[in-house]
């Protein structure tokens, strides 16, 4: 089963959305809720009741699992050969670069599942990434919004989105949606504006 794509994009977006929207509903007078409010910062997962989606599921959290563990080498061998990043084939090696980059950046960086969807060859992971700016980027990730600004020793805890395509048990395509302006405001690069509150981790 090949997921479709529009339909798990627009589920993606919106189900965060209502939740906090329906929550947020008072009852009529004398009236239960419809709905009861939902149960803060507990992660979510709506894995198909496949054997190739746990699989896939699987693969994902491992590869996060390592990285955040500052696993480099381990963690790409989660991706094929030829993988490709936002449509461009770079390979093991160009995501090595890039998660070293990262790394190097935020030397206390982690990612924190907070929802995943799995269906078929595709699973979409919301994170939550935390670090400290410790390290001066070199190569243009995040928007290409870090490269060679010195550190600011402070703090960013910002939502990403991942999409992953999967075959043989290997990712062979990553996408990804990043807060990055919420970051460079978070590192007072920036001006900050009203910000609605992420989970906690």
């Amino acid at each position: 089963m090949r997921l479709n794509r529009r339909w798990l994009l627009t589920l993606t977006a919106w189900l965060p959305l209502a939740e906090a929207a329906r929550a947020q509903t008072p009852a009529a007078p004398g009236q239960a809720p419809k709905f009861p409010p939902p149960v803060p910062d507990i992660p979510t997962s709506h894995i198909e009741a496949t054997a190739l989606a746990a699989r896939n599921a699987a693969t994902v959290r491992r590869q996060n699992m390592l990285l955040n563990q500052g696993k480099i080498d381990e963690s790409v061998q989660a991706f094929a050969p030829d993988t490709r990043n936002h449509g461009v084939a770079v390979g093991r090696a160009g995501l090595t670069r890039v998660v070293t980059d990262i790394l190097s950046t935020f030397p206390d960086y982690h990612s924190e599942e907070f929802d995943l969807m799995a269906a078929g060859d595709e699973v979409v992971m919301r994170q939550i990434n935390t670090g400290t700016h410790l390290g001066v980027s070199k190569i243009p990730f995040n928007g290409g919004l870090l490269v060679g600004v010195p550190p600011t020793g402070k703090k960013i805890k910002v939502q990403s989105i991942h999409w992953y395509t999967l075959k043989d048990d290997l990712i062979i395509e990553h996408r990804a949606s990043r807060d990055d302006i919420g970051m460079m405001q978070q590192l007072g690069l920036l001006p900050m504006t009203a910000r609605y509150d992420l989970p906690k981790v």
